[in-house]
């Protein structure tokens, strides 16, 4: 049996297949190539003035080449989407889309970059040998737990950002949509009781995002049930989890952590039955997330929950990384920062939820397509950033 999903039928003359011919990225010049006299400014010989100053300072190779302004979209493949570990080509238009949103949303330039899987050792390896050419480092669509000490290892090797965005994009928007939802329902962060549903990526990240901006009671939930220390079957991230969560010291299956539960935040797949969400507290929040297919239904989620989000654009508060992760690289890479911190994660998170003039049931994230979110982001990141050198002069 194949190890890959059952591809569609292959319909070249779709829209999707004509929007993506011939790929969706392309390379443009910054300056004009008129005649002699460009050519000998923009390379040789004029461009090896430019080469020897910066082979003595590097710092400058971010003023003086494309490099202050791109990111590398790395991925391996192993867990795009919800369509699983499909390879590096099959992640390549993923990628390229990834590269379109950068551009379009903040103006950065970013590289798809994908690579055969290999080992930890392996892959942190290929992305250190050629960060040189980037401002920063986009982790994308790598299968936990690998992509947690992927990411943290490239963080300490490397002096530029390094961001794995399926956990901390989707992180920093799940706390933006939370802080409204409380707002609308008057309540406070720090008196919910949360459930997460799932404990991979995305659900670590929800999950250590939300106590550090105050919620205190988080249950964290996998295919086996409530995450706590007695188990026996967890791996290492799943371990850190279990000392830090669960307060009430529950056990069992996710329908013992919904009894009551405040909010829900499904990350995970799968089903939660109505009767389990219907035990949950009153006025209760739902996001749902899985893609295409949320965990709860959104009708089914409203018969039950004051807010209910989901991660589709064709229903109410679309809880989308896009809201976060142009931003985010764009004020950091401005201020010319050496990585991306948890209070710049916490500010952009605010920043987003700010960016929403009167917050309702139905409206607790902007929409991605609303003007200034970027910009926002950008100025709430680039006021923390921690920099190597301070950037007087920002690229676009």
């Amino acid at each position: 049996m194949s190890a890959f999903p059952v591809p569609p039928p292959f319909e070249p003359d779709s829209a999707v297949f004509r929007a993506h011919e011939g790929g969706k990225l392309g390379v443009h010049a910054t300056q004009p190539l008129r005649g002699r006299e460009d050519l000998a400014l923009l390379y040789t010989p004029g461009v090896a003035e430019v080469s020897l100053a910066v082979a003595a300072d590097p710092t400058l190779a971010m003023r003086y080449t494309a490099r202050g302004n791109t990111v590398a979209v790395v991925s391996d493949g192993s867990a795009v989407l919800g369509l699983g570990d499909i390879g590096p080509l099959g992640a390549l238009p993923v990628m390229e889309g990834k590269a379109v949103l950068f551009k379009h949303f903040a103006g950065v330039d970013a590289v798809p970059l994908v690579m055969e899987t290999g080992s930890v050792d392996e892959l942190v390896e290929a992305v250190a040998r050629v960060a040189p050419s980037y401002g920063g480092i986009n982790l994308e669509d790598i299968s936990a737990p690998r992509c947690f000490e992927i990411e943290e290892r490239l963080v300490e090797r490397l002096d530029i950002p390094v961001f794995h965005d399926d956990q901390h994009g989707t992180a920093i928007v799940v706390l933006a949509g939370l802080l409204n939802a409380v707002q609308v329902l008057g309540r406070r962060l720090e008196d919910l009781r949360v459930v997460v549903a799932g404990a991979g990526a995305a659900g670590v990240a929800v999950t250590r995002l939300l106590q550090r901006a105050g919620v205190r009671d988080v249950v964290v939930c996998d295919s086996r049930g409530i995450i706590h220390p007695s188990r026996q079957d967890l791996g290492e991230h799943k371990r850190r989890l279990a000392v830090s969560t669960n307060p009430r010291g529950l056990t069992g299956p996710l329908a013992t952590a919904l009894l009551g539960a405040d909010c829900y935040v499904g990350v995970s797949g799968g089903t939660v039955p109505e009767e389990q969400v219907a035990t949950m507290a009153p006025e209760g929040i739902v996001f749902a997330l899985a893609n295409p297919t949320p965990e709860v239904h959104p009708e089914v989620a409203r018969r039950h929950a004051a807010v209910v989000a989901t991660g589709r654009s064709d229903f109410p508060n679309q809880i989308n990384n896009v809201l976060a992760f142009p931003g985010i690289f764009r004020g950091a890479l401005d201020a010319g920062a050496t990585r991306i911190t948890e209070a710049m994660k916490l500010a952009a998170a605010r920043a987003i939820a700010e960016a929403v003039d009167a917050p309702s049931p139905e409206r607790i994230v902007p929409s991605v397509f609303q003007e200034g979110v970027a910009d926002a982001v950008a100025e709430a990141v680039r006021t923390l950033a921690p920099v190597a050198l301070h950037r007087t002069d920002p690229v676009r």
